[in-house]
């Protein structure tokens, strides 16, 4: 029997970006509207219909209903609503939690502020500041650039507030891992390619294999892995590499390893977050959180020896809500480099191991700190990638 393919959806920060936009073509039209068109990253539109419509003498609202397609998302069916009104520059400016984007070509600012249902940071370690509202970056320069273009074609240069908010957001958030990310009073507005893509694990497993198996055949000795979207935009960004010669595994590490060597690949550089691949330092070789999260306790046992405090130390370390904020207690203790070389060492003899023996190089990075750690062979592997001097020099060898 045929299996069904499985449905892709939106993000929230999808739903609130063209939430958004309506209300901000409605109030500065006077036009109801039914749906509307926005521009997602990478060069995808999304066309959503619109409910719950209300246009006023100063703001206009409107609702976008969460489609997350067949992926198991507690906001599934979730009403995202934004409001967008005329804005009181210094009576906004005065308020708390406020995010602030200057207008293009001498525009008024527009400024995002998070209603009922959306939490709040209120520990380090996360994309947004403590004590912001969580509605990460990629959502929220998609709900700017959204008002922008509304703005642009009324041709309007005035300021702008726009309020984002989900009634049922702090209960769908008992359901998920905000409370102990530091995430409190409702859920986070999230996304960073716009688009919810659902697939078993077994079809996950099989395209990892696929696309392996495909370079393979092209005759390339050698491939990139990386976890997923952080780890894509750090090769191309931060190493610069080609896109190309990466294959997303996800959380499948021992497994794409394992795939890697039975292709026959020489050499397999690994590049990922450290949130991840810390959990490989420990031997972990699925980095799902459904398998356990024992990111705290590995990077422990990776500290312990070079701590003299080991006492309170450990419990910073335990304590920490994600591995950037251990990453900074660390550091704040001139503890950080060592640390990471160890890291990085055990997470290079397991991936060795995982792979059948294959040379195995590893990155490992922060959002926050940049590149932590890399393995020995790591900077002339990457010139290979890159065709840099270094990896001339290697090759000629």
């Amino acid at each position: 029997m045929e299996k069904k393919e499985l449905r892709s959806g939106f993000t929230t920060g999808t739903c609130a970006a063209v939430a958004a936009k309506a209300a901000a073509v409605m109030l500065l039209t006077g036009r109801e509207l039914q749906h509307m068109k926005l521009m997602m990253p990478k060069g995808r539109s999304a066309d959503l219909p619109v409910f719950h419509v209300a246009i006023k003498q100063d703001k206009a609202e409107c609702a976008v209903k969460k489609d997350a397609g067949d992926d198991p998302d507690v906001t599934h069916q979730a009403m995202v609503f934004a409001a967008v009104k005329y804005s009181d520059e210094k009576e906004v400016e005065q308020a708390a939690g406020i995010y602030r984007r200057d207008g293009e070509e001498g525009k008024g600012p527009l400024f995002l502020i998070a209603g009922e249902g959306i939490g709040w940071v209120t520990r380090p370690g996360l994309s947004c500041p403590v004590g912001m509202p969580a509605i990460n970056p990629v959502p929220r320069d998609m709900i700017f650039r959204g008002v922008e273009e509304a703005r642009r074609e009324a041709d309007f240069d005035g300021s702008l507030t726009i309020t984002i908010w989900m009634p049922e957001g702090k209960k769908l958030a008992e359901k998920t891992f905000n409370s102990r990310l530091g995430i409190e009073g409702g859920l986070s507005i999230l996304g960073t390619t716009g688009i919810v893509k659902p697939m078993s694990e077994e079809a996950l497993i099989a395209t990892i294999r696929l696309e392996l198996h495909m370079r393979a055949v092209a005759g390339l000795k050698r491939v990139i892995l990386i976890p997923g979207n952080y780890g894509e935009a750090f090769i191309q960004e931060t190493l610069g590499l080609d896109l190309k010669a990466g294959v997303i595994c996800s959380n499948f590490i021992e497994i794409a390893l394992n795939a890697a060597g039975e292709e026959g690949f020489d050499q397999i550089l690994f590049a990922g977050h450290i949130g991840k691949l810390v959990k490989t330092a420990g031997g972990v070789p699925n980095t799902h959180s459904k398998y356990g999260d024992r990111r705290m306790e590995i990077l422990w046992e990776c500290t312990a020896p070079f701590s003299d405090d080991r006492d309170e130390l450990k419990d910073k370390i335990l304590a920490a809500n994600t591995t950037e904020e251990a990453a900074g207690i660390l550091k704040s203790c001139g503890m950080l480099e060592p640390v990471m070389e160890e890291v990085v060492d055990r997470i290079q003899r397991y991936m060795t191991l995982w792979s059948g023996g294959r040379k195995v190089e590893v990155v490992t990075f922060s959002t926050m700190y940049g590149i932590l750690g890399m393995s020995r062979g790591a900077m002339e592997l990457i010139g290979l990638f890159s065709g840099s001097a270094a990896g001339r020099k290697e090759q000629e060898e």
